[in-house]
């Protein structure tokens, strides 16, 4: 054990610095992969409530594919299936590719966890909204969602949290996040361990405080319930 705290004390220096360089880019990983997720789970969630057959049956079918395909495999599809088609707008970056990959992927999760906020409410609700003059679109922007919004705020957040986590696979295909920089300067100190212990303190670190707020939130939005 003193061995390995020496190690440390040798190269925490140098480590560090380029490590939580790292951590920064893995936040912007996370919250451009979330913003993705949130729009494509909004508009995946309203599909899933809407009165045609077939908007239901796409949404459903978008669902369970993404669902049933690993994160991992949704990257490579979105970072070199895509670039194979030699499309330009369709060629994109490791971080752009990984936040569109993880965002596609968080985005069938988060339509259910809308849908399911939605579908809490008492449909009354929409009926009156209609009966005072108001079109579905505005009842549904002004009356249904904003409260929804309550409703799953908490499994949002926790989401959030897993998602910080899931950035890691991204280092597969080389986006610029805390994995990848810990693998790289393992591959060059040749002390793996080291640097993963490191790697696993700072996930640590970043998603504790997401953890305290989400209990926060529960708590307040419980008491409000």
């Amino acid at each position: 054990m003193n061995a390995f705290l020496a190690t440390y004390a040798r190269h925490i220096g140098s480590w560090l610095p380029e490590m939580l360089q790292a951590c920064i880019g893995t936040l912007k990983l996370t919250g451009a992969s979330f913003l993705v997720a949130v729009a494509f789970g909004l508009a995946i969630a309203l599909m899933r409530t809407s009165r045609s057959r077939p908007v239901r049956g796409a949404a459903i079918l978008y669902i369970e594919a993404l669902r049933g395909t690993p994160a991992l495999v949704v990257l490579f599809l979105v970072y070199f299936g895509l670039g194979k088609l030699e499309i330009s707008w369709l060629t994109f970056s490791s971080f752009t590719a990984a936040a569109l990959g993880l965002g596609l992927v968080g985005g069938a999760l988060l339509g259910e966890i809308f849908r399911s906020g939605i579908e809490a409410l008492h449909q009354g609700q929409m009926e009156a909204a209609l009966s005072v003059g108001m079109t579905p679109v505005t009842a549904m922007m002004y009356i249904i969602l904003p409260q929804a919004l309550r409703i799953v705020l908490p499994p949002v957040a926790n989401y959030a949290i897993g998602l910080l986590k899931d950035t890691s696979i991204c280092s597969i295909i080389a986006a610029p996040e805390l994995m990848l920089r810990a693998k790289d300067l393992a591959s060059s100190s040749f002390l793996p361990m080291h640097l993963f212990v490191l790697a696993a303190l700072l996930y640590f670190v970043m998603s504790y405080p997401l953890s305290l707020v989400v209990r926060y939130m529960e708590a307040r939005l419980g008491h409000g319930r």
